[in-house]
């Protein structure tokens, strides 16, 4: 009995272990675009992992996979109810900026989407994430080179401190998996991706018990 107890104690510190990465957010001497500068960096990270795991390291991939599910998923849902919204009436000329990023979030959430149960031994499985991270890649460099210089510059220090606050919030409700169908423009999503991080923290719930047992 006392061997069952310290598995499952063990596998339910590995399931936190996974995710502490993506749930991770500080406020502390940032702004909201060192912020999401810090997620880009951790995205990055997984991606370069992936492309150096073996052409067999299945599980590994299929860990990573998930990890990039989640971080990608809570990223996009802060972006769109925080820096989004406030890019848009504070700002006039992020307009059509925000407008590309907001269809940029929307492909990768597909490709999230597929992701999800697909067999890390699958022929498509490696090709889907190279992909996903071309697009990703893309979506980051535009962001740091137009959408978030454009920001700094009209938007003073305190207002973005302010916005790194409002990020993290929203990072403690945030979907971990993509919901591509639901539409992106707020206030009208807010409840339908509330109630879909519910969905997706409970389907965590029950894999981690299944897991453990």
């Amino acid at each position: 009995m006392a061997t069952t107890t310290t598995r499952t104690k063990a596998s339910t510190k590995r399931a936190s272990a996974t995710k502490a990465p993506a749930r991770k957010a500080s406020t502390r001497h940032k702004d909201a675009l060192t912020l999401l500068k810090s997620d880009h960096q951790a995205v990055e990270k997984l991606f370069s992992e992936f492309e150096q795991a073996g052409t067999r390291a299945y599980k590994t991939k299929r860990r990573l996979v998930d990890q990039m599910i989640e971080a990608l998923s809570i990223h996009a849902f802060i972006e769109e109810q925080v820096l989004y919204p406030a890019a848009r009436s504070e700002v006039a000329s992020a307009d059509e900026d925000v407008l590309e990023a907001i269809e940029e979030h929307h492909i990768v959430k597909w490709e999230l989407q597929e992701l999800l149960d697909l067999d890390p031994e699958d022929e498509r499985f490696t090709s889907k994430v190279t992909v996903l991270t071309e697009n990703v890649r893309h979506h980051v460099k535009e962001e740091e080179s137009e959408l978030f210089p454009l920001l700094r510059s009209h938007l003073s220090k305190a207002r973005l401190e302010e916005l790194a606050a409002e990020l993290d919030q929203a990072r403690a409700v945030a979907p971990t998996h993509p919901h591509p169908r639901l539409t992106q423009s707020p206030p009208e999503h807010v409840v339908a991706d509330a109630v879909g991080s519910v969905i997706d923290r409970a389907k965590e719930a029950v894999k981690s018990v299944r897991s453990a047992s």
